[in-house]
C-alpha cells in the first residue's frame, strides 16, 4: 500500500512512522508512507499557504491554489482510491472504515491546519472526510497518523501474528476481553482459572462472555447499533 500525506508541518509526522509496527511495515515493503511539505507549493517568495477568511472571522484558511497544485502533482504520479481530508466534521473513524481502507492500494491524506482548507478543494478533490473524534486538535497531522496506524496494522504480513488484528476491539462490534500474562498471581490477584485450563472451547466462551459484559458496561451504544 502507498499513502501520501500533504502537510503544512511534515516534521510532526517523522516519529509516528519511524518506529514500531509502521516502521516494520515499511521495512517489509508492505507500506510506503510519504509526507509532502505543502510549503513546497506555496505562493510567492514567502511560500504562502494560508490567508484571511472572506467575510471576516478569527483564524486563517489554507489556500486553494497551493493545495490544488500539491494534489495534482501527486495525481500525475498515481491514481488514488480515496483522497481523504482529516476534519472534525467528517465521518467518524471506526473499525469497519479502517478495514475498508486497508483493502486499497493508494491513498492521499490532506492534513488540515488553522480554520481548515478552502471549501473549493473539498468540493473538487476530496472523496472522503474523516474525523477521529468529537474534539478539535491543532492540526490534521496527528489524526493522519492515527488513520495510517489503524490501516497499516491490518495489512497482511505487518503483524507477527496475522490473526491478531481480527480479535481487536470493535472488529465484531464488541470490546476486547481482559488479557493476562505471567505471573499467574500478582499482589493477591489471580489469573482466571479458565485461562489456565488449556480447554480452548471454554476459553473462547469465557472471552466472548467477558467481551459482551465489558461492552454492556462501557460502550452499550455498540450493542444498540446492531
Amino acid at each position: 500500500m502507498h499513502i501520501d500525506i500533504i502537510s503544512a508541518l511534515p516534521e510532526l509526522l517523522v516519529s509516528p512512522f519511524g518506529h514500531s509496527i509502521l516502521k516494520r511495515a515499511h521495512d517489509k515493503g508492505l507500506l510506503d508512507v510519504r509526507v509532502h511539505d505543502l510549503r513546497e507549493f506555496g505562493l510567492g517568495r514567502h511560500k504562502q499557504i494560508d490567508d484571511y477568511q472572506f467575510g471576516g472571522g478569527a483564524g486563517m484558511v489554507m489556500m486553494a491554489e497551493p493545495l490544488a497544485n500539491a494534489i495534482e502533482s501527486l495525481q500525475a504520479e498515481r491514481r488514488y482510491d480515496e483522497i481523504i481530508y482529516m476534519t472534525p466534521d467528517g465521518e467518524t473513524l471506526r473499525q469497519p472504515l479502517a478495514n475498508r481502507l486497508s483493502m486499497y492500494d493508494n491513498l492521499l491524506i490532506i492534513a488540515g491546519h488553522y480554520k481548515g482548507i478552502d471549501e473549493r478543494i473539498r468540493e473538487e478533490f476530496v472523496t472522503l472526510e474523516i474525523s477521529i473524534g468529537d474534539y478539535v486538535l491543532s492540526g490534521g497531522e496527528l489524526p493522519a497518523a492515527v488513520l495510517v496506524d489503524a490501516i497499516g496494522r491490518l495489512l497482511p504480513g505487518v503483524l507477527n501474528d496475522e490473526t491478531s488484528a481480527l480479535f481487536d476491539s470493535f472488529q465484531d462490534d464488541l470490546l476486547a476481553p481482559p488479557v493476562y500474562t505471567r505471573p499467574a498471581e500478582f499482589r493477591g490477584r489471580k489469573v482466571p482459572d479458565v485461562l489456565m485450563s488449556g480447554h480452548f472451547k471454554n476459553i473462547e466462551e469465557w472471552r466472548l462472555e467477558q467481551s459482551l459484559q465489558r461492552t454492556r458496561e462501557r460502550r452499550p451504544d455498540l450493542l444498540e447499533e446492531e
